[in-house]
């Protein structure tokens, strides 16, 4: 613009020159005063100190002020950051995620040794006495009445009294056989008649039947009665087979009610409980299923065979129930909208805190870098729009004079 109004001064006496020199003229003005208002905005022109310029490197503090209340108050507003994240389905992204990283040799690696260090890092000297207060609480806990009415009732309904009753007589029976059991009945029968009280004929009855009998003799005696009772005690019709097994049966049947009986054995119970030195057991069998835990996930391809299966079989199923994929989304955008409303005005504080670390220069020179160009175009509109507005006013006055 300057050239041309220079190159146009020889040619005011022609119409086509005073117009080119009125629209360069108005130009020229346009351009520096239009150059002299952006200039202002970063630094002093031509660097001498003229009253309201130097605008930004001025005013730096109610600029960041500004700033940090137009993207708090107006761009990023709470309101804003929550109806956008509404929008989001994050469960589909976030199992979108999870099953393509479970893929990736870096997350099975990352799995296996995280199962591997949280198993090693199990603190079995810690554990063991837990595990055997919390097994001792149990075991106190629990009324032996309680247990020996369900023995009982399944013993009874099963018939086991039955079965155990005939297994009874069964080894009775093998036992009263041997000769051994013949010896030691007839040593016991002997002492037994040889060591009776007796007056008067029942004395001498005794007396000839003792010099009657030897001990072989009366072995055999008693061998063969017990024998023959066994015998016709193990017949299903005897009338003392029945009697016995309803004897048994009430006894079960009844057992709850002994109350002296229910508390000497809930007394031993707790008695054998307290005594009971189960620490060392707990850590051998601790120890013992730590080392084949860890032999287990240290076999090669563990993880990608059997725990990734598990996790997409989970996330199979969260997917496919409508009802828990919802609230795992309610429950996410909860904590996504508590974070936001407790750390919103941070966001002001991180410009702050960025901003705060760069010196004016350096600040004004970004600025400058950044939106420099673009004001650029307001310079050469400026000259522009002065250039036409010069011709138009040169028209106005050729036409009035």
């Amino acid at each position: 613009m300057a050239a041309g109004f220079l190159l146009t001064i020889p040619f005011q006496e022609h119409l086509w020159g005073r117009l080119l020199q009125g629209g360069f003229e108005a130009g020229l003005v346009g351009g520096l005063a239009d150059w002299f208002a952006v200039t202002a905005l970063f630094r002093h022109p031509l660097g001498l100190p003229i009253p309201h310029t130097a605008l930004l490197p001025r005013n730096r503090e109610k600029l960041t002020k500004s700033l940090i209340r137009m993207l708090e108050e107006e761009w990023l507003t709470m309101a804003s950051i929550l109806d956008k994240i509404k929008q989001i389905r994050i469960t589909d992204k976030l199992f979108g995620i999870i099953r393509r990283e479970l893929q990736t040799e870096q997350v099975k690696k990352a799995i296996h040794r995280l199962l591997l260090e949280t198993v090693e890092r199990i603190d079995l000297q810690k554990l063991a006495p837990f595990i055997e207060k919390e097994l001792k609480g149990y075991l106190s806990s629990v009324r032996a009445d309680r247990i020996l009415k369900a023995a009982a009732a399944a013993i009874l309904s099963r018939r086991y009294e039955e079965a155990a009753f005939d297994y009874v007589l069964q080894e009775t029976g093998k036992w009263a056989a041997t000769r051994e059991a013949k010896q030691t009945m007839g040593r016991l029968g002997k002492q037994l008649i040889e060591t009776t009280e007796a007056d008067g004929l029942l004395k001498f009855a005794i007396q000839s039947f003792s010099s009657l009998v030897n001990e072989d003799k009366m072995g055999q005696i008693m061998q063969a009665f017990i024998l023959n009772r066994i015998r016709n005690v193990s017949q299903p019709d005897n009338r003392y087979r029945a009697l016995i097994l309803d004897w048994i049966r009430k006894e079960l049947s009844g057992l709850e009610n002994r109350e002296q009986l229910m508390e000497e054995i809930n007394g031993w119970k707790n008695k054998l409980v307290e005594e009971m030195e189960l620490n060392e057991q707990i850590s051998g069998l601790l120890e013992q299923a730590q080392e084949r835990i860890l032999q287990m996930f240290r076999e090669e391809g563990f993880v990608e065979s059997q725990i990734v299966p598990v996790i997409i079989r989970l996330l199979d199923e969260i997917e496919s129930d409508a009802e828990k994929t919802a609230k795992i989304e309610a429950w996410i955008h909860k904590q996504t909208a508590g974070a936001i409303e407790k750390n919103h005005s941070k966001i002001g504080m991180l410009v702050k805190e960025n901003l705060d670390k760069l010196d004016t220069k350096t600040l004004i020179a970004m600025l400058e870098n950044n939106v420099g160009k673009d004001l650029q175009w307001i310079r050469v509109n400026g000259a522009l729009c002065g250039f036409i507005i010069g011709v138009f006013l040169t028209v106005f006055k050729l036409a009035v004079y």
